[in-house]
């Protein structure tokens, strides 16, 4: 097992990724992720849950491939390596969106992606791909769980972490200077170009508001014939008041274009 290897490497060396030699630190970000589990999902449970992009059999998996084109290219443009999913209710798709959008980011060979589910009071990441085994998130947000204990790798630059139970309080653990440390801890060990945050509904809870200030910009799923417009509108400008909102992203539409040439 690599876990040998990743051992030997200085804990300090691991905690300041600055003072390693750029050999070094590429050498323990390439164990890192080789040493996480592999991600086996149910593919029934992703059809029913219409996953389309992982596997891109279904030409619907084309909107996705386009909105992570043009979410690539905004994110590069600012720097920036981290985003929220959220919807102003229930139902609304987000977590649809969220793992549609990390399947797409995993065809892209030069970009490593996360995606967790910091949606502690209904998690959903975990039931939508059928996985049998899956660790609390809270745990790992408190530094209680290693980071090879919480992800699943699927091919060679996507991981994800599920989560088993929902969290009591939530909010107050999102927004606790512990969850923020195990944060940061992941990211300079894993050294991700995008990660991904799939967070609850924002007008359910307090939680979004409470992990902002982790993220860089923030996408908001609305469903159509579901979501109001003024909900859409409380969201949107509550979000622009807090970080970027990269935009809206509209579900459930039932209305298709003509498509030239496809």
């Amino acid at each position: 097992m690599e876990q040998t290897i990743i051992s030997t490497l200085s804990q300090e060396a691991l905690k300041d990724s600055s003072r390693m030699p750029s050999s070094r630190l590429r050498e323990a970000e390439k164990f890192i992720w080789a040493d996480l589990a592999p991600l086996k999902f149910d593919p029934d449970t992703i059809l029913r849950n219409r996953i389309v992009t992982a596997n891109r059999s279904d030409p619907a998996h084309v909107a996705f491939d386009m909105m992570r084109t043009k979410l690539l290219q905004s994110m590069r443009q600012n720097n920036w390596t981290s985003v929220a999913i959220t919807s102003p209710t229930p139902g609304c798709g987000k977590t649809f969106t969220a793992l549609n959008l990390a399947f797409s980011l995993a065809n892209q060979q030069d970009c490593k992606t996360l995606l967790l589910d910091l949606d502690l009071r209904r998690p959903q990441i975990g039931k939508a791909l059928g996985l049998k085994h899956v660790t609390a998130m809270e745990g790992f947000l408190r530094g209680e769980v290693e980071i090879d204990d919480i992800f699943m790798r699927h091919g060679d630059n996507l991981a994800i972490a599920a989560n088993k139970y929902p969290v009591q309080y939530s909010a107050e653990l999102l927004q606790s200077a512990v969850a923020a440390e195990a944060i940061q801890k992941m990211r300079k060990r894993m050294s991700p170009d995008i990660v991904i945050f799939d967070l609850p509904p924002m007008l359910a809870a307090d939680d979004v508001l409470a992990f902002l200030p982790n993220v860089d910009c923030v996408i908001l799923v609305a469903a159509a014939e579901q979501s109001t417009l003024s909900d859409v509108d409380v969201c949107e400008q509550t979000l622009a008041e807090k970080t970027d909102v990269l935009g809206v992203v509209l579900n459930k539409c039932k209305f298709s274009a003509e498509r030239y040439g496809y």
